[in-house]
């Protein structure tokens, strides 16, 4: 009490003793009553925004970098973890199916996925403000729908990963009250997903003069892509059928536009997720959640690290043809495909400084080499990929690396931030217009619509013709499927021809295992690619080689559907000494 007396004392002759002054403001965060206008609402909502790239949340980045390059990808038949055995173990369990509930990147995944709806939920909120005097109705419903967008995101990435998740609305949430998210995951959260959605495509703008903003077609792509996790073909199709009609996107004509900074928000983005460099930050506005994988040496892209996420054989042979169309069959779960059987020309386990002219005779699709590096085959314009220099251990991890998110010799610097060439700026493209076209054809599919559905696959088809290549040397030939062929061959082919069609041109963008999860085809894909990618290959000329031999004996089995919830997120779920979450089956 003295020592209060005292204080009040010292600033008596410039301020009156009250309680008021010992009220210190925390430092470093913004109160209620400096949020409550247009200026702290709308910062509120970047922050929303922000995480979508996946950085941010308090974890690493590249738990939930919305790539989903491990979940979607390595736990996939498109990718292996690569790098060397003993990095990321974490990536390995999740590669070989040991899936354990305290593996950290399920945690933060699911914190990067709360995280995003606690600051949807607060923009939410504070929009709703009767002290937020400087804003319109009009406005203010525009903020909501932006920030209900992002919550049926962040509500869908968590859906797709676990299944049984809880949902947390603006009414639940309470930032003040650690107990008030505490709720049970029993309940089947996609009709408030689809909610979220829908009241974004009907108060959002179709166009918004800032670019990343979610518009009315982005809410109805998304709405669409619910729909299909359902099975909702016809609810579907209408949204889809809206967009192409109506949205005024379109196919741009190269493929590989779409993978490049200079076609950032081109004519055929829906939704993309921004990214810049050289902004007066750290770098982490740049790719920061991808930036393990890259090639592991100082003469390639990103110079130097890490080796991670590289594609698997079985990707890579996917995109060998036959009279121009891929080498599959009549069954919808893939089992009668062939790709598979021989193995394309590779360096696997032949040193960079061994003598090596790769075969390139053998039929492919170009968006192949748009997608992967091979050795001998141009690399952008960095010249031929080189071998394994540029792999950090191709007998554990194979020959191959990623490509899609590589930047132009010619652009090192522009488009890569000047700590870190592995920082870019390339956005990562969430919904295309091909996707759109591909979601399409699954409904006609589904619909007994089969020539309409081939129409659509064909548009794809014959851009990959008509675009540009990676190398003119390469033996390229892409053809669109024969008129009358999905009729003729009967719904099994044709829904097995869409659903490679997605395979190829969506390769390495981390959607691979959640859509055969939602195919119902996981557990017989992924075991039969398991045994295959454990035995030696074989190229057309004889030669054998080894592949990925850690994958012999992997099993996938029922429960891995769905990744555990995150053991430290069921201890921190309880109430009255009982956890309010409930672990997945099988774990």
């Amino acid at each position: 009490m003295k020592k209060s007396l005292l204080i009040c004392a010292l600033v008596a002759l410039s301020f009156s003793c009250s309680d008021d002054f010992f009220d210190l403001k925390p430092q470093g965060r913004a109160s209620l009553e400096q949020l409550s206008n247009k200026n702290g609402v709308n910062a509120l909502l970047i922050g929303a925004y922000s995480l979508l790239d996946g950085v941010g949340a308090g974890n690493t980045g590249r738990q939930s970098t919305i790539s989903n390059y491990v979940f979607g990808g390595i736990s996939s038949d498109d990718a292996v973890k690569g790098t060397d055995a003993g990095d990321q173990p974490e990536q390995s369990f999740i590669e070989q199916y040991n899936w354990l509930s305290d593996n950290t990147y399920f945690l933060g995944k699911w914190w990067h996925s709360y995280d995003g709806v606690a600051r949807a939920n607060e923009v939410i909120q504070i929009a709703a403000s009767a002290a937020v005097l400087d804003m319109t109705d009009a406005e203010k419903l525009q903020v909501t729908a932006e920030a209900r967008f992002l919550r049926g995101h962040y509500h869908f990435e968590a859906k797709k990963m676990w299944n049984k998740v809880p949902y947390i609305d603006e009414k639940i949430y309470n930032a003040g009250d650690p107990n008030s998210t505490k709720i049970p995951n029993t309940d089947d959260i996609w009709p408030k997903i689809e909610a979220d959605f829908k009241f974004a495509a009907d108060n959002l703008p179709v166009t918004q003069a800032q670019k990343g903003r979610a518009t009315q077609w982005a809410a109805k792509a998304y709405l669409a892509k619910a729909y299909l996790f359902q099975k909702k073909w016809a609810q579907a199709k209408t949204l889809l059928d809206d967009i192409v009609k109506n949205s005024g996107k379109k196919l741009v004509p190269n493929y590989h536009d779409n993978y490049r900074t200079t076609g950032n928000n081109n004519a055929e983005s829906i939704f993309e997720v921004q990214f810049s460099v050289n902004d007066g930050t750290n770098g982490n506005n740049g790719n920061a959640g991808d930036n393990l994988n890259w090639p592991y040496s100082a003469t390639a892209p990103g110079r130097g690290c890490c080796g991670f996420y590289q594609p698997s054989h079985n990707l890579v042979n996917a995109f060998k043809t036959e009279d121009g169309l891929p080498m599959i069959g009549a069954a919808g779960d893939g089992s009668l495909d062939t790709y598979n059987k021989v193995d394309l020309p590779n360096d696997q386990g032949i040193v960079a400084s061994a003598a090596f002219t790769l075969d390139k005779t053998v039929p492919v699709d170009p968006r192949l080499d748009w997608t992967v590096g091979r050795r001998g085959v141009n690399f952008l314009d960095w010249g031929p990929m080189p071998g394994s220099t540029w792999i950090r251990d191709q007998a554990y991890a194979g020959p191959f690396t990623g490509k899609k998110w590589m930047y132009y010799l010619a652009e090192e610097n522009s488009t890569t931030h000047s700590t870190s060439k592995r920082n870019v700026n390339n956005n990562y493209r969430l919904i295309k217009m091909s996707h759109v076209l591909l979601w399409l054809a699954e409904c006609e599919v589904e619909l007994g619509n089969l020539a309409v559905a081939q129409d659509l696959v064909n548009q794809l088809r014959v851009r990959a013709k008509t675009g540009s290549v990676q190398d003119p040397t390469v033996t390229y030939k892409v053809e669109p499927y024969p008129a009358g062929t999905f009729a003729a061959k009967g719904a099994e082919y044709a829904r097995n021809a869409v659903r490679m069609e997605q395979r190829l041109e969506f390769a390495m963008e981390g959607h691979r295992f959640f859509d055969l999860v939602r195919w119902g085809i996981a557990e017989k894909v992924l075991n039969k690619y398991a045994q295959e990618e454990a035995v030696a290959g074989k190229e057309p000329s004889g030669r054998a080689f080894n592949k990925r031999g850690y994958m012999a004996g992997k099993t996938f089995t029922q429960k891995n559907l769905y990744f555990p919830l995150p053991q430290d997120e069921i201890l921190n779920s309880q109430k009255d000494g009982q956890p309010t979450l409930t672990q997945n089956p099988g774990y």
